[in-house]
């Protein structure tokens, strides 16, 4: 039901540590924590020194990735309570942000796409944001019908948590709206809709 190969579906390269950066800034939601942790051979004390993490637990509260970040020793570490709170702080960090900061970002797929929005706005250029994919494969999807917007969507068709329009969820993706867009599947035969299909788990 997906169309393959359509050039906007976003590539996540991984978090490769940028050794000579002036500031490490990790942007990291639930399992994205496990993107840091995985490298942590690497992290000597200089990096840390000049890192900043931010995490947010949201799908994987009671692992203990808070306690394994915050032993790392970064210059500075917040847990945020909600993603909302999450990308303020970042807003605020990469405001005072100076030449030479690296921002990396891990967690799913609508996390990575909410955060890279916001240093999108900021002036940041989307290639030199480090970015990987880890936890839920759930999308964020646009309705381009009503323009509302549903968070962790894992089949499709679903029903428009906004309009209800059944929605067959493209692989075309917004950078602009950190969204999967999702149009009406039975438009010209309103009630043809197939089964819905767990497709993004």
């Amino acid at each position: 039901m997906l169309v393959e190969g359509i050039k906007s579906r976003p590539v996540y390269k991984g978090l490769a540590l940028q050794p000579h950066a002036r500031r490490h800034l990790f942007v990291l939601e639930g399992e994205g924590a496990n993107a840091l942790l995985d490298q942590t051979d690497r992290l000597d004390e200089t990096i840390l020194s000049r890192s900043e993490i931010l995490y947010v637990a949201r799908g994987s509260q009671g692992r203990g990735h808070d306690v394994a970040l915050q032993r790392l020793g970064a210059d500075m570490f917040f847990t945020a309570p909600t993603i909302p709170t999450l990308l303020f702080r970042l807003r605020v960090s990469l405001s005072n942000a100076h030449m030479g900061t690296r921002l990396y970002i891990a967690g799913t797929e609508g996390f990575i796409g909410q955060a890279m929005m916001v240093a999108l706005e900021l002036g940041m250029d989307h290639a030199s944001i480090l970015t990987e994919h880890r936890g839920s494969l759930a999308r964020r999807v646009q309705c381009v019908h009503c323009k509302g917007i549903t968070d962790d969507v894992t089949h499709s068709p679903f029903s428009c948590g906004h309009c209800g329009l059944p929605l067959l969820v493209r692989d075309h993706y917004s950078r602009r709206l950190g969204a999967f867009q999702g149009v009406n599947i039975d438009a010209e035969e309103p009630g043809t809709a197939p089964d819905p299909e767990e497709l993004f788990l």
